[in-house]
C-alpha cells in the first residue's frame, strides 16, 4: 500500500468535528491483520493493521487507498467490497485503489478516475469503465474515485461536504492545512510548473476577487488587477488552478452561497446577492446543478445551530 494515501482519510476525516464532536470514526483494516507491505519500502517505515475485514461490514463508507494490487487483489477484499456495495454503502478509492474497485466489478458502466500515470492501464484492463484521466475526483452514484496522492484530500473533503456541508468541510480543511473546496472536475494539473517569483503568480488577484464576490467581476477586471492581458490571465489561471478565471469565480461564489445557507438565516435573495450569484433564481439553478438540492432543502439539511445571530 501507499503510506501517503492511507494517511489522508485519517488526517481529513479525523479533523472533522460537528458541534465539537468527531464527525467520523476511522478504522484501518486488511484481509490479514498484521504487517502490511509499503510501496518503495516506506523509507524504512512499517505498518501493522489490527482490524480485519469485519470492519468493512459495519462501515458507512469504505475507502480503498493506493495499492500495488492493481492486478491480483485479494479475493476476500473483493467479496467484502461487493457486499458493502450491495448493502448500499458508499465506496471510494484514492489513487490506484480504483483498480481494486474495478476488479470487484463496481466500476463497470460508471465514470471513474485514478492517478493520471495509471489511467491508460485502468482503461485498457477494464474497458467497461469510463475512465476520466483529467479530473481530481468523480462521483457516480454510490462510488467516488479520486486521482493520485493529494487528490485524495479533495475526495475526502468532498465526502465531508456531502455529509455535513461546506462550513464543516472548510473547517476540516483548515485543521488539515489543506486548500478548501476544489471542484472535482478540476484538472489533475499534469505536470505544471509552480508559479515563480517573477510576478506571474495570481494568488493576490484570487484573494482580491474573493474579497469582492458580491460585486460584478469580469474577465477584464481580473486581468486589470493582475496587470496582464485577458488571454494571458486565462492561460496562467488555468495552469495554476485547473480552471478558467470565470469557472473559478463561479465555483467560489457557489461555495460562499453554501456557507451562507449553512450559517445564516438570510433570505434567499440576500444569499444570492452576497455570494455574487445575482438572484434567488440563479442561486437555485446553480445549487441544484452542483448539489442536487434546492437552497431551501440545502439549508434544511446542513444548517448549523446558531445563537440567534444571522
Amino acid at each position: 500500500m501507499t503510506m501517503f494515501d492511507l494517511s489522508i482519510p485519517q488526517l481529513v476525516l479525523g479533523a472533522t468535528f460537528v458541534e465539537d464532536r468527531p464527525g467520523y470514526e476511522v478504522a484501518v483494516c486488511a484481509a490479514d491483520p498484521g504487517p502490511v507491505a509499503v510501496e518503495g519500502d516506506g523509507g524504512g517505515m512499517g505498518l501493522t493493521v489490527s482490524r480485519g475485514l469485519d470492519a468493512v461490514a459495519c462501515a458507512d463508507t469504505v475507502i480503498v487507498t493506493g495499492t500495488g494490487a492493481r492486478v491480483d487483489a485479494d479475493p476476500r477484499v473483493l467479496v467484502a467490497l461487493r457486499a458493502a456495495a450491495a448493502a448500499g454503502r458508499r465506496i471510494a478509492s484514492i489513487c490506484t485503489g480504483a483498480f481494486v474497485l474495478a476488479q470487484a466489478g463496481l466500476l463497470d458502466g460508471r465514470q471513474a478516475t485514478t492517478y493520471w500515470v495509471q489511467a491508460g492501464a485502468l482503461s485498457s484492463r477494464f474497458p467497461a469503465v469510463d475512465v476520466r484521466a483529467d479530473v481530481l475526483f468523480v462521483e457516480d452514484g454510490q462510488i467516488v474515485t479520486s486521482a493520485g496522492l493529494a487528490a485524495g484530500i479533495d475526495l475526502c473533503l468532498h465526502l465531508v461536504r456531502s455529509d455535513y456541508g461546506s462550513a464543516v468541510a472548510n473547517a476540516a480543511a483548515r485543521l488539515a492545512v489543506a486548500a478548501p473546496a476544489r471542484a472535482g472536475d478540476q484538472n489533475q494539473l499534469i505536470p505544471t510548473p509552480l508559479p515563480g517569483l517573477d510576478g506571474t503568480g495570481l494568488a493576490r488577484t484570487r484573494d482580491w476577487a474573493l474579497a469582492r464576490l458580491d460585486e460584478p467581476l469580469t474577465l477584464a477586471d481580473l486581468a486589470a488587477h493582475a496587470h496582464v492581458s485577458e488571454r494571458t490571465l486565462g492561460r496562467r489561471f488555468r495552469a495554476q488552478t485547473g480552471l478558467s478565471p470565470l469557472q473559478w469565480l463561479l465555483h467560489k461564489r457557489i461555495e460562499r452561497a453554501r456557507e451562507l445557507l449553512e450559517t445564516t438565516d438570510l433570505p434567499m435573495d440576500h444569499v444570492a446577492r452576497r455570494s455574487g450569484l445575482g438572484s434567488a433564481d440563479s442561486l437555485r439553478q446553480h445549487l441544484l446543478r452542483r448539489t442536487g438540492l434546492t437552497p431551501t432543502a440545502y439549508r434544511a439539511a446542513f444548517a448549523r445551530p446558531r445563537d440567534g445571530v444571522a
